[in-house]
């Protein structure tokens, strides 16, 4: 019977997965995912200790890298995207950086579109630099900037599609072509699009990564990360946090099982209102320019719709007069959240030039299209009327 349901469970459909993938009843026949908050476990004998630490018998070392409640929603991730295996990390951040750990050594060099989020700029920048990592920056549209930018040590390409905050797409198909001949990884940030919207490695990624802080988790509660790929790649994250131990809490995995059971749902509902969003700003005469890829004039609109299911929540405009006037829509709203979070159920609007990319050079800034006039709106699930009346106050 257990082999059964799991094999139902890997044919089923998205919606069917994201809600029961992964589960395994305890003695206890629970209906809800039970959350196992310990640090260790017990064995029956030191014979069997021993093979479980070694490595030839399944079983619960240590809570570090193998807990239940976090395998529980490696497993139901990795089916959502397609994917063999799927590595948990105490944050999206702490994904990034185990792939470059476990696949990067001094003397590589990577290949990263220059729209990125601004941590992932820092880590690229400073500390892999520290280490003798070399990155190349790329606009992610540019084709022949990709290729050109690959050197003999190129070991990776990584990218954002669709990027924070102007929502660029890459073809990824195009992408995995130029890794393979190369050699090198194909990384994707998940993130915007979920495999609710989106699934990479279907493309030709090797690695999916997501900060689950985001959509995943889908009301702001707690920080995540994973990863998710073939078992080879996986294994060898697995070592690195074995090692390093940025590892997901088993509570928060439980919070993320939670957010999964309703992520198709949700990711349909907030690309319905940042279309309808999108669309009202377009009509608004202190606009210069909307960047939404449910917009027809978007330049990868056409992309996206091949690559995607749907166009996600993030909305991100120009407005005219620069920081002052952009400061000013920020300031002038009283339900949207001024926060730099997004995924929220609750809507978010954030200043990119003084937040999320604060840390990355002004010249950088400029070059990726982050100006000061930006504003970027993650759009929740509120009534859409009301989000656009809270804006118009400062429009």
């Amino acid at each position: 019977m257990k082999d059964e349901r799991e094999a139902a469970l890997k044919n089923a459909r998205p919606a069917t997965q994201a809600v029961r993938g992964g589960h395994r009843r305890t003695n206890e026949m629970e209906h809800a995912e039970a959350i196992f908050m310990t640090s260790s476990y017990v064995f029956d004998d030191a014979q069997q200790a021993a093979d479980t630490f070694a490595g030839d018998r399944d079983g619960n070392v240590y809570s570090r890298y193998t807990n239940p409640t976090v395998r529980t929603f490696e497993e139901r991730l990795a089916l959502l995207e397609g994917g063999e295996a799927c590595a948990a990390t105490s944050s999206g951040m702490a994904a990034i950086f185990a792939i470059c750990m476990s696949f990067l050594r001094s003397g590589d060099h990577l290949v990263s579109s220059r729209s990125i989020f601004g941590s992932t700029n820092v880590v690229f920048n400073k500390y892999l630099d520290r280490f003798g990592v070399g990155t190349t920056y790329v606009d992610p549209k540019d084709l022949n900037a990709w290729r050109e930018a690959i050197r003999p040590e190129t070991r990776l390409l990584f990218l954002e599609t669709p990027s924070n905050p102007l929502s660029e797409v890459a073809d990824l198909q195009a992408l995995s072509q130029l890794a393979k001949e190369q050699g090198a990884l194909l990384v994707v940030d998940n993130c915007f699009c979920t495999p609710a919207l989106q699934r990479p490695l279907a493309l030709g990624a090797d690695l999916v990564m997501h900060s689950a802080t985001k959509y995943i988790d889908g009301q702001g509660r707690a920080l995540g990360g994973a990863v998710v790929g073939d078992h080879e790649h996986i294994e060898e994250i697995v070592g690195f946090l074995r090692s390093a131990g940025p590892s997901m809490s088993p509570f928060n995995a439980w919070v993320f099982l939670k957010g999964l059971e309703t992520l198709d749902l949700r990711m349909k509902q907030h690309s319905a209102n940042a279309q309808a969003l999108a669309e009202w700003l377009q009509a608004q005469p202190t606009v210069e320019k909307v960047h939404y890829l449910g917009l027809p004039d978007h330049p990868q609109h056409e992309l996206a719709k091949r690559q995607q299911s749907g166009f996600g929540g993030v909305v991100s405009f120009v407005v005219r007069g620069g920081q002052e006037a952009a400061w000013k829509v920020i300031d002038s709203t009283r339900i949207l959240s001024v926060t730099a979070n997004l995924g929220d159920t609750k809507t978010t609007i954030t200043h990119p030039y003084t937040t999320t990319h604060g840390r990355v050079s002004d010249e950088a800034k400029m070059t990726a299209g982050i100006v000061p006039g930006l504003i970027r709106v993650a759009v929740g699930l509120e009534d859409v009327l009301d989000i656009q009346e809270d804006l118009a106050r400062g429009l």
